[in-house]
């Protein structure tokens, strides 16, 4: 097959793609304008998330057999119409869930911990225990929304914890082990300290948690974000935050982010962004949590090994 490469990868991708036969053609630098007068040349197509593969992309797409995401989240391809073409979509998400689940660990025991503060202090001379005084994850209880390849890889890294974990998926059943209970929405509102998201964002969870899905938790929550930032409304958050029914956020993906994740929409950012970064009781990190060196190649590994074997 003939691939187009729209987007850099780790080389580790095009290159088994070549030793299995195939030819790849890395435009990195194309505009949509290129994509758009060419892509009719290709039988595949490579991106992360420079751009949208939008219907008007594949009409132009005469021969094309399959779209493939180096990453996890599909909402910047129209799948439902690529497959109504026969297009096969395909992505790696297998590639970066222990990357995301670490780092939302760490994010959360840093913002127990008061660690970022305390860090930020000390390099300017303070030395305050008392104000720093942390809270423990031992004993609390994790709901866990969506028990995906995100979710689940979370819900591993929490053995040894010592915590109660919860977790709601609307499309899964019978997945409860030792370790996780399958549980309703009613119970993780009833029951949990600490919610943490994994679903992909669709129609269905944008702005899932909003101010009224806050208002639900019966304790003050903590919440952590690593799915995509339109699943949650930062004004509804704020304003929690704000009256404390939220007790701290990990965040490191936010609704304001530009469709290539590469950049924040500067020209459009609200008043709640510019609250949010002042709260010390907030932690926030730039669209990273899937971003290490393994999964860089992880990633490209699956991914090349599910197109050659198409």
């Amino acid at each position: 097959m003939k691939i187009l490469f729209i987007d850099s990868n780790h080389a580790l991708l095009h290159e088994t793609l070549q030793k299995a036969g195939h030819t790849c053609d890395l435009h990195y630098t194309w505009t949509k304008e290129e994509i758009i007068a060419n892509i009719h040349l290709y039988d595949g197509i490579v991106i992360r998330s420079k751009m949208k593969i939008t219907k008007e992309i594949i009409d132009k797409a005469s021969r094309l057999k399959f779209i493939a995401r180096a990453g996890a989240g599909m909402e910047n391809i129209d799948v439902e119409y690529a497959e109504s073409k026969g297009i096969k979509c395909i992505h790696a998400p297998e590639g970066n869930r222990d990357a995301v689940a670490e780092h939302a660990i760490g994010m959360l025991l840093a913002l127990f911990n008061n660690i970022c503060r305390a860090n930020r202090e000390v390099r300017e001379g303070k030395w305050i225990r008392e104000g720093n005084r942390g809270i423990e994850l031992m004993g609390k209880t994790v709901g866990i929304i969506g028990y995906g390849n995100m979710g689940s890889a979370f819900a591993e890294r929490l053995k040894g914890f010592g915590v109660k974990v919860l977790v709601y998926d609307k499309y899964k059943k019978g997945f409860g082990n030792e370790q996780v209970q399958e549980a309703s929405m009613e119970e993780i509102f009833a029951e949990a300290d600490v919610l943490s998201l994994h679903t992909p964002l669709t129609d269905e969870t944008h702005y899932l948690i909003n101010d009224a899905f806050i208002g639900n938790f019966k304790k003050n929550i903590y919440i952590i974000n690593t799915a995509r930032g339109k699943c949650l409304d930062t004004a509804g958050l704020v304003k929690n935050l704000q009256s404390g029914k939220v007790a701290g956020a990990c965040l490191d993906v936010l609704e304001y982010e530009m469709v290539s994740f590469e950049n924040l929409e500067i020209q459009s950012l609200p008043e709640a962004f510019r609250e949010l970064i002042k709260s010390d009781r907030v932690i926030l990190s730039s669209h990273i949590a899937g971003w290490t060196q393994e999964s860089n190649e992880k990633i490209a590994g699956i991914l090349a090994e599910k197109i050659v074997h198409l």
